[in-house]
């Protein structure tokens, strides 16, 4: 059975469709099925914007009675191909890219989607998206708060986040 599609659709991910509100805002859908996971990623993603802007800025959530979901209603985002950029220029949204993530594992949070997982569909590197702004990154749905998870649990999802990121600039810079 294919999911639902709804009107103005952008895109969808393994659980929720993202939609757009306005030429400035998304709004991420909570179905019934979800619902209780839309205050949590609120949290994560304030709790990054608070630290700098490389997580998707979060604007507020809202029900959508129409449609009949709530959504976390956050920036709009347009993408660009890097591929049009040479690649000294993808070498230092790169570097800016990795320092704002360190600076995120410093303060408590790991995104912990870098890597699409390979039983997703999707590409490889969905989450990461290059801007007008440089790199950022979106959806925040399985991120966690090192406070949530403890020090062991959280440095082991760092240092799979550092290996995903390696890998991330090898395609980023080499393609």
């Amino acid at each position: 059975m294919e999911p639902k599609r709804y009107p103005r659709q952008l895109s969808r991910g393994a659980n929720n469709a993202a939609i757009a509100l306005s030429e400035t805002e998304v709004g991420k859908l909570f179905s019934d099925d979800t619902r209780s996971d839309i205050g949590s990623e609120a949290e994560k993603m304030r709790f990054a914007n608070e630290v700098n802007g490389l997580v998707v800025k979060f604007l507020r959530l809202e029900a959508n009675a129409a449609l009949g979901t709530d959504m976390l209603v956050m920036e709009r985002l347009y993408p660009l191909d890097f591929r049009a950029y040479e690649v000294e220029m993808r070498e230092i949204w790169f570097d800016i890219f990795a320092d704002d993530l360190r600076a995120l594992h410093q303060a408590g949070f790991v995104h912990r989607a870098l890597l699409r997982p390979s039983h997703l569909p999707g590409d490889r590197y969905d989450n990461i998206l290059l801007t007008q702004q440089g790199l950022r990154l979106i959806d925040v749905g399985i991120s966690v708060l090192q406070r949530q998870v403890g020090e062991s649990f959280f440095w082991a999802y760092v240092q799979r986040e550092l290996e995903e990121l390696a890998m991330f600039r090898e395609f980023f810079i080499g393609r």
